[in-house]
């Protein structure tokens, strides 16, 4: 008798992504080599790291908070990882919001160590403020996750995202109003290098809690998850429910689907604006408004976007009204005055061009 449906699909799901990981692997044999350097070149188990990092098969992590999803996901990976000949290791992220998150944390450990996992690291972070909560804490447990896959020379992180999750991104990105690549969501392969990977962006999240049940794995259920202080907890049990009241089942995946197609549509348009770029620019490299009156607006607008960031300005801060102005100096010229932007960063036309720089 095979295992139980909701765990035959989280098996098949991370397999996929271990192979598409062996395959990038083999053909990028010097990836493999810079892996092996930086690991050695770590203060301290020095020996180890180099011993790890130069062995024949890839090191793969499981970023796992001890929820269903990641304790799914990490079952998943202890079983799959050694017919293939990946070794798989385990890291969760201590952020410090509760009492007693340490010891949760410890506890995270032993249950990852327990399903075979190994090496297995709890990293503490200090959650700052910029951005809001949530905001915060994803910053910080991001750089935790990079500062880790560096150090152990990891090939790969799997995240535990699901289709809900992504459904709520998509909505979250919607109601900011902030244009199709917010629409787009999570990519199933994102960070320096393709470094993160999400095999469950098309399996619901119920999937998940099952094959924890069937397989009786722990799960601990963050009651942040639950909180209605929190933007995405409010729409996760308010929110969406009420859609799916007014509409009828299917709406998650229905947002699902309009993820990958925005994702599609704003790569297309990200390369028509890279190739653009060049010919709406003069011989000293300022941006020409005529030239860049004659593009699409969703390519001129990338275009803007772009300039603004490369002059300073932080992409976190630059918001769709902010690029709209600085599209008005092309489109609505009437003589009015520079715009500024986050970072200091000025934008002004003068004599046919958009200048954009610091103040």
């Amino acid at each position: 008798m095979g295992p139980h449906p909701a765990v035959a699909a989280i098996r098949l799901a991370v397999r996929r992504v271990l192979h598409d990981i062996l395959t990038d692997h083999r053909r990028d044999p010097e990836a493999a080599t810079t892996a092996a350097a930086r690991a050695a070149a770590a203060p301290g188990e020095a020996r180890e790291r180099l011993r790890c990092a130069l062995a024949p098969s890839p090191l793969v992590f499981v970023a796992c908070s001890g929820g269903a999803d990641s304790m799914a996901l990490a079952s998943a990976l202890a079983f799959e990882a050694p017919k293939l000949g990946i070794r798989a290791g385990g890291i969760t992220v201590d952020h410090g919001l509760q009492p007693g998150s340490d010891l949760r944390a410890d506890e995270v450990v032993l249950r990852l160590r327990e399903i075979g996992l190994s090496p297995v690291e709890s990293i503490a972070v200090t959650v700052g403020r910029d951005g809001g909560p949530e905001a915060a804490a994803r910053d910080a447990r991001y750089a935790a996750l990079d500062a880790a896959a560096e150090r152990h020379g990891a090939t790969a992180v799997l995240l535990g995202h699901t289709r809900d999750d992504q459904a709520e991104t998509v909505l979250l990105g919607l109601a900011r109003g902030s244009g199709i690549r917010s629409l787009s969501g999570m990519a199933a392969v994102s960070g320096a290098g393709g470094r993160y990977r999400r095999p469950f962006l098309h399996l619901d999240r119920q999937t998940a809690r099952k094959a924890c049940m069937a397989q009786s794995l722990s799960v601990w259920d963050d009651p942040h998850n639950a909180d209605p202080a929190y933007t995405r907890s409010r729409l996760r049990h308010e929110g969406l429910p009420a859609l799916e009241k007014a509409l009828g089942k299917g709406v998650v995946e229905a947002l699902a689907r309009t993820a990958q197609l925005s994702r599609d549509d704003a790569d297309a348009l990200d390369a028509w604006a890279s190739q653009a770029e060049n010919s709406v620019r003069d011989a000293t490299g300022l941006l020409e408004c005529a030239k860049l009156y004659a593009l699409p607006p969703a390519v001129r607008r990338r275009i803007l976007r772009r300039a603004a960031i490369e002059a300073g300005a932080p992409a976190g801060s630059l918001f769709a009204r902010h690029i709209e102005e600085v599209d008005r100096l092309i489109t609505g010229w009437r003589g009015q005055g520079a715009i500024n932007l986050p970072g200091k960063v000025v934008a002004q036309r003068q004599g046919g061009r958009l200048v954009i720089r610091q103040g």
